[in-house]
């Protein structure tokens, strides 16, 4: 009896370990503090004069203290409408759009979407991943008027709650798009070329895609106005979730989401979260690159 109870207790102390993920590398590790690591634009928002990086974390890449959880029902981070936060800011209608995330779900799940702050087919583009139209899941750009501009099927099938590194660079000028998972580089489908993304009036709102509010934990959301490179994307990719952003001069927005939604690149568009909680809890399913 006294080694079954004992083997009882060593059972129950091993599961409340598990559930408190102290069994997770991680669990331990260097934490950055929100802010920690941000671009100074001397200069103001939208100058690239005398423009850097600077905080303690900016070399190091620690992983966060806290992430973005988003409950799938009415949670979402409004970024407001500012302009040289759409696709057209860029030259010849340029951006990269990068994030970490793990899915709570096997739904359809919007990151960024620009339009309204609720779930609406009048969106004016959107970037998005999971199963939707008979795909298994893709990084999506729709225009005015609801065509898709280009799309890409993941190249692994979607797994709930592990952590996820993808960017999509996107060039209207040169009629390229590229979809990047893990590191690796896939070229997206152009399914009906009807002119690059609108900049619209609508609002940007994180969270958010036409089919739903998204079930996820988000983390480290960074904008470009350029077309990021295979190189810069794959820097990005092996600095983990705590990476700062790799080129600077064109960053437009950068949203760690650690315990804010601060935009720490300089230009201002600080977002204001509805519903959306920050978890300390987040480690279990990452993997460092």
């Amino acid at each position: 009896m006294t080694y079954g109870w004992a083997i009882l207790i060593i059972a129950i102390v091993l599961v409340a370990f598990f559930s408190l993920n102290l069994f997770n590398p991680y669990t331990f590790a260097p934490k950055a503090s929100p802010g920690s690591c941000q671009i100074l634009r001397p200069n103001g928002p939208g100058s690239n004069l005398f423009v850097s990086a600077v905080g303690p974390t900016c070399t190091t890449n620690e992983i966060p203290q806290y992430v973005a959880s988003f409950n799938g029902q009415n949670a979402y981070i409004d970024l407001g409408n500012s302009t040289i936060l759409s696709p057209e800011a860029g030259p010849n209608g340029a951006m990269s759009l990068c994030a970490w995330y793990l899915s709570l779900s096997t739904n359809y799940n919007g990151i960024l979407f620009k339009g309204e702050t609720q779930p609406s087919g009048g969106s004016t583009w959107e970037y998005a991943f999971g199963p939707s139209g008979g795909e298994s899941g893709f990084t999506i750009w729709i225009p005015n008027g609801g065509s898709n501009i280009a799309y890409s099927n993941l190249p692994y099938t979607l797994v709930q709650n592990r952590w996820y590194f993808d960017c999509f660079t996107y060039s209207y000028s040169v009629g390229n798009a590229y979809y990047y998972s893990y590191g690796g580089q896939y070229t997206a489908a152009f399914s009906n070329t009807v002119g690059p993304a609108g900049v619209g009036t609508g609002k940007l709102v994180v969270g958010v895609g036409e089919h739903g509010y998204s079930n996820i934990y988000l983390s480290n959301i960074q904008i470009y106005n350029s077309s990021l490179s295979p190189n810069s994307v794959n820097t990005l990719y092996a600095e983990g979730i705590g990476g700062a952003p790799v080129n600077i001069q064109n960053l437009v927005g950068w949203w760690p989401l650690n315990g804010n939604s601060n935009d720490y690149s300089g230009n201002g568009n600080n977002g204001v979260p509805t519903g959306v909680t920050f978890t300390s809890n987040w480690e279990s399913g990452y993997t460092a690159p």
